[in-house]
């Protein structure tokens, strides 16, 4: 059994992740901060629980994304379909760039504290700000050009993304919130750059976890003996339910004329995080 007040901190550290991991404010800091508060750990243990917890938020993406993983296999098991193998190459590149830049990253925020995190989500905000104006300009001057689709993008653009997720394993850097707004700066339609960026993002939170099981096991071990084995199972559970109604609502909203009002608000919303930490020294 878990005891009322740590149920209550397994489902509130769930909603933070199952939010904060589609929305450009990093959920690995959301949980960062909030089991620092609840549940007293220092930086390092922290930090290394916010990484440990996107196993939920990958659950989900494996659930909602589970086609397009089934086309991934297809194409190991010899698929020779032009458009699978596609994204098979799509996603191999990106993990790749993401583990080259992300991982000495990760080793260097690990062992670091007093990290400034605000400053990384006034960037992001002003950025995704930036793509609404963008969005709406170009949606009004493109004189009967359509936005790029995935069939679209080539070797370079993969290689942007990949960086860019990289970089998203520094403190206060939203891995969604980086990769969207890059491929909507690249022209990308909207529905497909926000697919794209949380399919990707399987395979960067699995190795994300892989390394912190590796490198940091004591941190998430302390984090453990807190929480307790079920409440990080109510966390996990939380965390997925969240995200998959989470994910399904940004996709669909990304695929209509919305799309403007959505990436701006997403860029309010990381510009505001980012100022409110920086207000408060964080």
């Amino acid at each position: 059994m878990v005891a009322p007040v740590q149920f209550a901190y397994s489902i509130l550290i769930g909603i933070v992740q199952g939010v904060a991991e589609w929305l450009p404010v990093s959920s690995k800091t959301q949980v960062l901060l909030a089991s620092s508060y609840l549940l007293k750990l220092d930086y390092q243990q922290a930090y290394t629980f916010g990484l440990f917890m996107e196993i939920g938020t990958v659950l989900a993406a494996v659930i909602y994304f589970r086609g397009y993983l089934l086309d991934l296999m297809r194409v190991l098991a010899g698929s020779k379909d032009p458009e699978k193998r596609k994204l098979f190459v799509y996603v191999l590149v990106v993990t790749l760039v993401t583990g080259i830049i992300g991982v000495p990253l990760y080793l260097v925020a690990d062992s670091v504290q007093g990290v400034s995190i605000g400053i990384p989500m006034l960037v992001i905000g002003l950025v995704l700000m930036g793509d609404a104006l963008f969005i709406r300009y170009s949606r009004k001057n493109r004189q009967g050009s359509l936005p790029r689709t995935f069939k679209d993008m080539r070797a370079k653009d993969y290689l942007i993304v990949g960086v860019m997720q990289g970089i998203a394993a520094l403190p206060g850097v939203s891995r969604s919130g980086i990769t969207v707004s890059s491929m909507l700066l690249l022209d990308i339609e909207p529905d497909e750059a926000f697919k794209l960026s949380f399919l990707v993002g399987i395979f960067a939170s699995l190795a994300a976890f892989a390394l912190t099981a590796l490198i940091s096991g004591a941190n998430v071990g302390q984090a453990l003996s807190v929480i307790g084995a079920a409440g990080l199972g109510v966390a996990i559970i939380t965390a997925t339910v969240v995200s998959l109604f989470l994910i399904d609502f940004l996709i669909k909203v990304a695929s209509k004329s919305s799309i403007v009002y959505l990436t701006g608000a997403l860029g309010v919303i990381a510009f505001g995080v980012g100022a409110l930490y920086l207000l408060v020294g964080l």
